[in-house]
């Protein structure tokens, strides 16, 4: 991103760029030629909150959690640094360093949640793998929320497979207060609820005896479930609250106390600062008081179909190839398994009695996956701005690497191999591995197929090509101010 920020001019976009109120120093000045290209569009926005607080009403679009984590590593780790840097520069050191941790954490989690999930280790390891490579890679560097969420909401998914339900619970309500969408996490702990009772009304009469009566168990599972659900959406409502009190109450005027600079930038782009005097917000009168949805709706123009216009057309194309993917991948799951799916999972399948459940993609425990991974690709590519579809997907849901992977390990002779846990019956390696160099190293699959480029299949072709060529337009157009997922 250094290279492609310096060799390309930045596109002269119409984006929030609030001014510094610091000479920069050496330091600043070199840092910001390194890392400027990961500061870009909504990086600025959480950089700001870190930096200034939520001062104006449309950064409430943006979830508290990573601007105070931000906050914290440049006031704690990067602390000594405070004599070379100014605080906007330590932020976004802090930004690069959190999410290349964070990165490296979400694939580890989603690695072991495939493990779990799909009880096949080397299409966990080639999705994880994936997923370093993903086409959404550049947010996941940026300053951006998506890998704080990406590893929350994978380690959270694996915790519960794990039966670690309050560790769990403690992990999505996390991810709620990275990103809204972490809300529909709760689905998962309710079906998990749901599942559970179901099969316990399943089990033999002997087993019944064993078990507290059928209405304790529904009041337990029941309460369980909605004291989860609440936990998770308790962070995002609390920042709701905060912002009612920030906006809408009759505190103290921040007019003093805000920079003028910061003040002008609100005269120039219609701002609304918090504690200023006037009319209060439109959204501090509704029922109930949602300073989320009133900044998407208002600000950025996210609602049902507003999207569906002929000049919006190239941004349709740029959310194809993900949609393409997780419409394929649901269908496969579904026509693979229709009386799975019509029970929606809820019935007990011969497999499972014989205490061998089927592995792999289409095996009865991604069930759940699929499902959330349609519902957010109906949700957004009906109601968001449609090219977001792809980082929007790439951090939330692990269908998009699992079904990938599958699709490889499936399609691929080169990753075809005898005695492992993803043989097939009849097929054998073919060739010897390009990664191994007789010298019995671990072996890579990605750059396996890479060095083989013009001999694997066309599936795998159009699958790495993907990635890879997101993974590169995401650099270069994302990290010059233009338009990108």
């Amino acid at each position: 991103q250094a290279v492609f920020n310096v060799l390309l001019p930045d596109h002269a976009a119409d984006a929030f760029s609030p001014p510094r109120l610091a000479e920069p120093g050496p330091w600043d000045v070199l840092l910001e030629w390194l890392l400027a290209g990961l500061s870009r569009w909504d990086a600025e926005h959480f950089l700001f909150i870190s930096e200034h607080g939520y001062l104006y009403e449309h950064t409430c679009a943006f979830l508290p959690l990573y601007p105070l984590s931000l906050r914290a590593v440049a006031g704690g780790a990067l602390w000594p640094l405070r004599g070379l840097l100014r605080l906007r520069s330590r932020l976004l050191l802090s930004a690069v360093l959190l999410n290349s941790l964070l990165s490296v954490l979400a694939a580890a989690a989603l690695y072991e949640l495939g493990c779990v999930v799909l009880r096949r280790r080397r299409v966990a390891f080639l999705a994880a793998l994936l997923f370093s490579l993903g086409p959404a890679s550049v947010f996941m560097a940026a300053a951006y929320s998506e890998s704080m969420f990406a590893f929350l909401a994978f380690s959270a998914m694996w915790q519960l497979e794990k039966g670690q339900s309050w560790l769990s619970g403690l992990l999505f309500s996390l991810a709620s207060g990275a990103r809204a969408n972490g809300l529909i996490n709760a689905g998962f702990f309710l079906y998990s609820c749901c599942k559970r009772f179901a099969l316990q009304l399943q089990v033999g009469s002997g087993s019944m005896r064993k078990l507290p009566p059928l209405w304790k168990r529904a009041l337990s599972l029941a309460s369980s479930a909605v004291l989860m659900s609440t936990g998770i959406f308790l962070p995002f409502a609390l920042f709701q609250y905060y912002a009612y009190v920030r906006f809408c109450g009759p505190g103290p005027s921040l007019g003093q106390t805000v920079p003028e600079p910061l003040l002008q930038l609100a005269r120039d782009k219609g701002y609304r600062p918090a504690g200023m005097d006037g009319p209060k917000p439109p959204w501090c009168s509704q029922w109930v008081p949602l300073v989320y949805s009133y900044v998407q709706d208002v600000y950025w123009n996210v609602g049902f179909l507003r999207y569906f216009e002929l000049k919006q057309i190239p941004n349709f194309l740029l959310a194809l190839p993900v949609t393409l993917l997780v419409s394929w991948a649901a269908w496969t799951y579904v026509s693979t398994n229709p009386r799975h799916c019509l029970t929606l999972g809820l019935e007990r399948s011969k497999s499972e009695e014989e205490g061998k459940p089927r592995d792999g993609f289409c095996c009865p425990a991604a069930f759940v996956y699929v499902v959330h991974a349609t519902a957010l690709l109906a949700f957004g590519f009906s109601c968001m701005h449609v090219q977001v579809l792809t980082r929007f997907l790439g951090s939330s849901s692990p269908i998009l690497y699992w079904f990938s992977a599958h699709l490889l390990q499936e399609h691929e002779p080169l990753l075809w191999s005898a005695g492992t846990d993803n043989a097939a019956p009849g097929r054998s390696v073919l060739g010897k591995s390009p990664g191994s160099h007789g010298k019995g190293t671990p072996d890579n699959p990605v750059v396996r197929l890479l060095r083989s480029w013009r001999i694997i299949t066309p599936i795998s072709k159009s699958i790495l090509g993907f990635f890879l060529s997101y993974c590169l337009l995401g650099l270069i157009l994302h990290c010059n101010f233009l338009p990108w997922t």
